[in-house]
């Protein structure tokens, strides 16, 4: 599936799902007297759903695996404060929320793991590259994939087809 815009993609939605539902928990009173503990979590999980927009933007492949693994960078700082938060008496009675937000935190890394591996994997350099030449060369390139694809499938078919045969040749003359 393409993406237009980048408030479309489902990473997105839930990296910013967690950055409201974290400025609305850390209001709670636990979070008193803690340091900066709530305003650094509040940080690090809004810019996890900010470099998720920033890298769409820029319209370059690279810079969108930058900004991605960045995001991803900050998903971990966001599920490594809330496993220190897990090792403190004062947030023991939030400690199922402290468990769904790490969950999710490992969904969203799971997905930008997997959209970073499909990137890399790709030759398609961005949208900033994107011209009618390019668009042709890459719909070729997607037909000759597929071509060859369908191919090697039928080859296996074939394959399969002969050695079926040859073992029940070898049967009968057994029999």
């Amino acid at each position: 599936m393409k993406y237009n815009r980048f408030e479309d993609l489902p990473v997105w939605k839930l990296a910013a799902d967690l950055a409201a539902a974290m400025f609305e928990w850390t209001a709670h009173s636990s979070f008193r007297g803690k340091g900066d503990l709530a305003n650094q979590i509040q940080r690090a999980t809004l810019s996890i759903s900010n470099n998720i927009a920033e890298g769409f933007e820029r319209g370059t492949t690279n810079e969108l695996i930058a900004y991605l693994y960045i995001a991803r960078g900050s998903a971990g700082e966001v599920r490594s404060m809330l496993a220190v938060m897990k090792r403190m008496t004062n947030f023991t009675m939030l400690a199922p929320e402290i468990d769904r937000y790490q969950a999710e935190c490992e969904q969203i890394s799971r997905q930008l793991g997997g959209w970073l591996q499909s990137l890399q994997n790709s030759n398609i350099q961005g949208q900033r590259y994107l011209n009618e030449e390019s668009k042709r060369r890459y719909d070729g390139e997607q037909r000759r994939k597929a071509f060859l694809d369908l191919n090697a499938e039928r080859m296996k078919e074939i394959e399969a087809k002969i050695l079926e045969d040859q073992r029940k040749r070898n049967l009968a003359k057994e029999g």
